[in-house]
């Protein structure tokens, strides 16, 4: 392959990745048009289209079958959902939406782009335009701070015998996991790091580095801060900001990057700008099948998820109830992590995924239990301090 059209190709992830991971997919057509943008022919685009399997790109797979569903779930009418659209929203409609209308009978009525000031208002009118919303469960629970916005969740149609129970939450569930991981460069060091100390160890494992910003709405990596500090995996949370703001004071003469969008990281890795950084795992898997040396860290990292809330007094709330149970049965997660780079929360889908495929999720055995959950909960209630103390940090 060029170099000319490996540029390119970076480039092109570089826009795949410049969202959050629930909204940065491109469908096909999206990729072959970006090509076309940046001189690429509309042929050579399409050809990349299946050379690489991508999380972005619609390709052929063979799903897990469903073939039936537990009585409880079938019913009639409808349930309207809202998701982020784009490539994942078209692989929840195949892997979700589609199997559900045709083995339970209930219609689904799809929409785009979950809002926090909506839902608000659409709970507070009465007036519905969805009955269940992917989130993130920051916002939710920010949510319910301010009035009674979202159903609990009743959780006995779920196979909650195969669902760990940190992701079944009184207001949401959690779904679509992702890991945010340190990657770094194996031809920068003669032995590769393995640890957030040695993120921080720039003495033994020289080289810039790129950390996430608590800006944009982000948050900054205080947990992998923590850890480089000396501070035990399992007694990250709740986090000591004094101690975690200290550590990053530390590490930040040698970041030359802090990143604020997904497609950073990996770029900068794969332009050999940086040696090490943290970044969301889908991320690093794309710049990976683009031909960049990285590698990832997985122990010890942070596994995230967004999550799957029931606006309360939905119209159409048990139906939106039974939609959930069946998103989280194995096959239908399974089917999901086929088509893209995330994980499932139910433990029977790892049966039902090729070993090359698992190799790629973070709720892989492989490597879930290195991994520690993200605790939205403290998040949650932490942002305003978070800001302030990151605004100080960033301009000192």
């Amino acid at each position: 392959m060029s170099d000319a059209r490996l540029r390119i190709i970076n480039r092109l992830f570089a826009l795949m990745s410049s969202q959050p991971p629930h909204v940065a997919d491109f469908t096909r057509r999206q990729f072959i048009g970006a090509a076309a943008k940046l001189g690429l022919t509309t042929a050579a685009a399409t050809q990349m289209t299946s050379m690489f399997a991508l999380p972005a790109l619609a390709q052929e797979v063979t799903l897990p079958e469903i073939t039936s569903v537990p009585d409880a779930l079938k019913g009639s009418g409808e349930v309207r959902y809202c998701s982020y659209g784009g490539a994942l929203q078209e692989a929840q409609r195949r892997a979700y939406l589609q199997p559900f209308t045709e083995l339970t009978g209930i219609r689904v009525i799809e929409s785009e782009g979950p809002d926090s000031a909506k839902i608000r208002a659409m709970v507070d009118t009465g007036n519905y335009e969805y009955d269940l919303c992917e989130f993130e469960g920051a916002s939710v629970l920010n949510l319910q701070t301010k009035g009674d916005y979202f159903e609990e969740f009743d959780y006995s149609l779920f196979d909650t015998a195969n669902i760990p129970e940190h992701y079944l939450k009184k207001h949401y569930f959690l779904m679509l996991p992702y890991a945010q991981i340190i990657a770094f460069r194996p031809d920068a060091f003669d032995t590769p790091p393995a640890s957030a100390q040695d993120l921080w160890d720039t003495e033994n494992f020289p080289g810039p580095r790129s950390l996430q910003s608590g800006g944009g709405g982000l948050s900054p990596d205080l947990e992998i801060a923590l850890m480089a500090a000396g501070v035990p995996p399992s007694e990250v949370y709740p986090i000591d900001m004094d101690k975690a703001f200290a550590s990053l004071e530390k590490i930040k003469p040698d970041v030359v990057r802090w990143w604020e969008a997904g497609a950073i990281p990996a770029q900068l890795l794969s332009d050999d700008e940086v040696v090490m950084a943290t970044a969301w795992n889908g991320r690093v898997d794309a710049a990976q099948r683009a031909g960049a040396p990285i590698e990832i860290i997985w122990r010890n990292q942070l596994l995230r998820n967004d999550c799957w809330a029931i606006l309360k007094n939905a119209p159409n709330r048990e139906n939106a109830l039974k939609l959930s149970a069946f998103m989280s049965m194995a096959a239908p997660q399974a089917r999901l992590s086929s088509l893209i780079s995330y994980g499932f929360i139910n433990d029977g889908a790892e049966a039902l995924l090729p070993a090359e495929r698992l190799k790629m999720l973070p709720t892989s055995s492989e490597y879930i239990d290195e991994l520690i959950p993200y605790d939205d909960v403290w998040w949650s209630q932490s942002y305003d301090e978070l800001s302030s103390r990151w605004a100080r940090f960033i301009l000192s």
